[in-house]
């Protein structure tokens, strides 16, 4: 009866996210050794003592059980902490775009900005003088350059923490376009620069924004897709998986999640060699963190790659601006600001943003996040670059 119980108790703090990675059955092994070896030659003394560490552990099994059962509202994916948020009436609503079943370990691992991004930031180029008129009240990357088809693109970074990777080559691709004045159209390969680039971290284990744009500059990025595209040289080989609500994509995995390995050519049926297919940037530099200097940048030469600190919350969110209300920081996250403006409806001023988790996610894959006050820090931690054309 004691067994049957622990075996119970050990199953529903498994369905609690903070212990889904539980070996009960290893528990329940060291469990039945012990009653076992009670049939045996085990002294009276020893079986007492193990006894009582096996009380006290089931004991201590208890406590946490029944404390956690109190937390189910706070687990981040569950209709109880959406609903909270939008009981707050704040600037933003929320609602499901991760099925509650996704683990929070598979989630935390899709925020790719390493904890010593900060070290890898790259000198600040260009210190803008600006007066507030030299630039529009709201803008849009997408109407300002209709000709340049990338920056329409939500991409998908799979199962894998590559959003520094992201970030950067979906810039990059966007720059080229907007200063070849639309003649030219270049995908850059973010397979390439999470495989290929050393400097730039740990592949799907998390990277540095700032040495990804320092990598295009010295050393150059192939085109490429996203996966099953067939485009360029190098489209991603990571398969998105359905970590959104039911769909026809695969489970999420986070063992797929390794880091491609790098080679140096390109598909064999692209039809350029790998080393031609190289394009390279002419300058790597960060923004400084004032409003106005960020916006100028974007209005005189596109989008930028941003980080900022992902809250539990984010996971949830679906329109509106978006400014922190609930939960707890999961990691920094990567990500594209095409734009800024001000809802209609609250007055906010906003960045407009796109994120890496297919277009199912949030607001048809993008976001808009408060603007001005530096929200999760995403107004400091602004890389960018410009291309070689």
């Amino acid at each position: 009866m004691f067994y049957e119980i622990t075996k119970d108790k050990c199953n529903l703090l498994k369905q609690i996210k903070w212990f889904e990675e539980l070996d009960c059955r290893a528990v329940m092994n060291n469990l039945l050794v012990l009653l076992l070896s009670s049939l045996t030659f085990v002294t009276s003394d020893l079986l007492n003592n193990e006894f009582r560490k096996l009380m006290e552990d089931y004991r201590k099994l208890e406590d946490i059980h029944r404390y956690y059962e109190k937390q189910t509202i706070n687990d981040p994916l569950s209709d109880d902490f959406i609903d909270s948020i939008n009981s707050m009436n704040t600037t933003w609503k929320a609602g499901r775009n991760f099925h509650s079943s996704i683990s929070m370990k598979y989630i935390r691992k899709l925020m790719g900005v390493h904890k010593d991004a900060k070290l890898h930031t790259l000198p600040i180029l260009y210190q803008y003088s600006y007066a507030k008129s030299d630039v529009p009240e709201e803008f849009d990357s997408r109407e300002q350059w209709p000709d340049c088809p990338t920056i329409k693109e939500i991409r998908d970074q799979g199962s894998c923490g590559s959003c520094w990777a992201f970030g950067a080559v979906e810039s990059m691709s966007d720059r080229v376009c907007i200063h070849s004045k639309g003649e030219q159209n270049f995908r850059f390969s973010a397979e390439n620069l999470v495989s290929c680039c050393r400097i730039c971290g740990f592949g799907c284990n998390g990277g540095f924004p700032g040495a990804a744009w320092s990598y295009w500059v010295r050393d150059g990025i192939v085109s490429g897709g996203s996966y099953g595209s067939n485009q360029g040289c190098q489209p991603y080989e990571i398969e998105p998986c359905e970590h959104h609500t039911n769909g026809s994509r695969p489970s999420c995995d986070s063992k797929k999640s390794r880091t491609p390995k790098c080679h140096k050519t390109c598909e064999s049926n692209y039809k350029i060699s790998y080393d031609e297919d190289l394009h390279y940037g002419s300058k790597a530099y960060s923004i400084s963190g004032n409003e106005e200097s960020i916006k100028l940048e974007i209005y005189n030469h596109g989008p930028v790659e941003a980080a900022f600190t992902v809250y539990d919350d984010f996971l949830s969110y679906k329109s509106g601006v978006y400014q922190h209300v609930k939960g707890h920081a999961l990691g920094g996250h990567a990500i594209r600001i095409i734009g800024w403006g001000v809802d209609e409806s609250t007055k906010t001023p906003y960045w407009l943003v796109a994120n890496s988790w297919n277009t199912d996610w949030g607001d048809n894959g993008l976001f808009k996040i408060r603007r001005g006050n530096d929200e999760c820090g995403i107004e400091n931690a602004i890389s960018a670059g410009l291309p070689k054309l």
